[in-house]
């Protein structure tokens, strides 16, 4: 099922301490939704609309998609953040701290990433050391 964030808003937690909760539309087959609204219980929600919503405190990004665990219940599918953050620590430096810009603005879908045009002249390194 995907999710598109709609909003986000903050809210006391049971310490009194602020949390923001984010907002996502959920969209899906029928029979996804369904299953959707039976794993969510008592804690389903719709928006004014009529479209399911979905609650985190953890922004999964712009967009998503909502996986089923063995359990029955929906979590994020967080396999490109865990990818991103895994080269950006395996490669650190100065490397690893432009892998994490580049994913960042990949994953945040609307950011101008950099990009290189296909017909850019390429400069080749000089290896002789003269």
């Amino acid at each position: 099922m995907k999710i598109k964030l709609i909003r986000s808003y903050r809210k006391l937690n049971k310490n009194g301490v602020p949390t923001t909760v984010f907002v996502y539309g959920v969209n899906g087959t029928e029979e996804q939704l369904a299953a959707y609204k039976a794993a969510q219980g008592a804690n389903y929600r719709e928006s004014d609309t009529a479209e399911p919503l979905w609650f985190s405190t953890r922004c999964v990004g712009n967009s998503g998609t909502l996986i089923t665990t063995q359990k029955g219940s929906f979590a994020p599918d967080m396999s490109a953040f865990d990818q991103a953050a895994s080269l950006a620590t395996q490669y650190g430096g100065n490397l690893g701290q432009e892998l994490a810009k580049n994913a960042a603005a990949i994953l945040f879908a609307g950011a101008s990433a950099p990009a290189v045009a296909a017909n850019a002249p390429v400069q080749k390194a000089d290896l002789t050391g003269k």
